[in-house]
């Protein structure tokens, strides 16, 4: 079982180049993606640290393993109310993900809220997996051990028919549910965005036991608050529309409160597995 703080933490050994240490407690067909892009996110937050981080970008470029990654940070537009940087992360000189941030310092605007969130129980009026799940079977990858998952709707694999595109769970990180470092915080809010990607397209064929993976192309998070004081949030996710060998998903993080903290999205490749 991992901590997320612990295991996103990045090194600096030169000025504006990390390193860092992927760890196999978060693997799902390989490092999960967006624990991987929280290293990106990590590495810009240590070069400006008096900054909350506003939005991220990323193009996923290859399967990391457990072993150092070279990250790289360059500021493509530096300000003391908003900044840009661009990151890139390399694994033995073998590209792993480009990412891009804006960072912004306190600021006023103007202000409203018209987000309406899903209509569902709070995670203290559902059961934990490990209740729902059939007698004897565990996490089938070591990422789900660090999460306590309370599914809003839940049935055995595999269902009997089609289900709408959509994944919708209360987790809260085991180890250290709450930081209070904003970067930090933050990381959350890429993995839960970038988590529902293919459990919510595989709903409607998974009847089927369809033969493909689906890595991901890009993930985009904006951040709307920090959730530094919610232990459990609501991973909202739903993958609409899947044609061509590709499938869209988007997402939004929720607090019990009905609080929209992180909403964002991408896009999918679908991969037939091998015979």
């Amino acid at each position: 079982m991992g901590d997320l703080g612990t295991d996103t933490q990045v090194e600096q050994v030169d000025e504006g180049r990390f390193r860092a240490t992927p760890s196999p407690e978060w693997d799902i067909w390989g490092p999960m993606g967006g624990y991987i892009a929280s290293f990106a996110l990590r590495a810009v937050g240590a070069t400006v640290p008096e900054h909350e981080p506003a939005a991220f970008s990323c193009h996923y470029l290859g399967v990391a393993r457990p072993e150092p990654v070279d990250i790289e940070v360059r500021s493509a537009k530096p300000g003391r109310t908003a900044g840009s940087s661009t990151v890139s992360i390399t694994q033995e000189g073998r590209p792993i993900l480009n990412a891009m941030v804006w960072a912004v310092a306190g600021n006023e605007g103007l202000e409203h809220d018209e987000s309406v969130p899903p209509d569902v129980p709070g995670p203290d009026e559902l059961r934990p997996i490990e209740e729902l799940v059939p007698e004897g079977s565990g996490p089938s990858y070591p990422f789900w051990n660090n999460l306590e998952s309370r599914p809003i709707a839940w049935e055995e694999h595999p269902p009997d028919g089609p289900r709408p595109a959509v994944w919708q769970q209360w987790l809260r990180f085991r180890t250290t549910p709450t930081f209070a470092d904003p970067w930090v915080d933050a990381t959350r809010s890429v993995i839960l965005i970038d988590l529902p990607s293919w459990p919510a397209a595989v709903r409607p064929h998974a009847w089927q036991r369809p033969a493909f993976t689906a890595p991901t192309l890009d993930l985009n998070v904006a951040f709307h608050r920090p959730a530094t004081d919610e232990p459990w949030l609501l991973c909202d996710g739903s993958a609409p529309v899947s044609t061509r060998g590709l499938f869209g998903w988007r997402a939004n993080v929720w607090s019990p409160s009905g609080t929209l903290h992180a909403s964002g999205g991408g896009q999918c490749l679908y991969r037939r597995r091998p015979v």
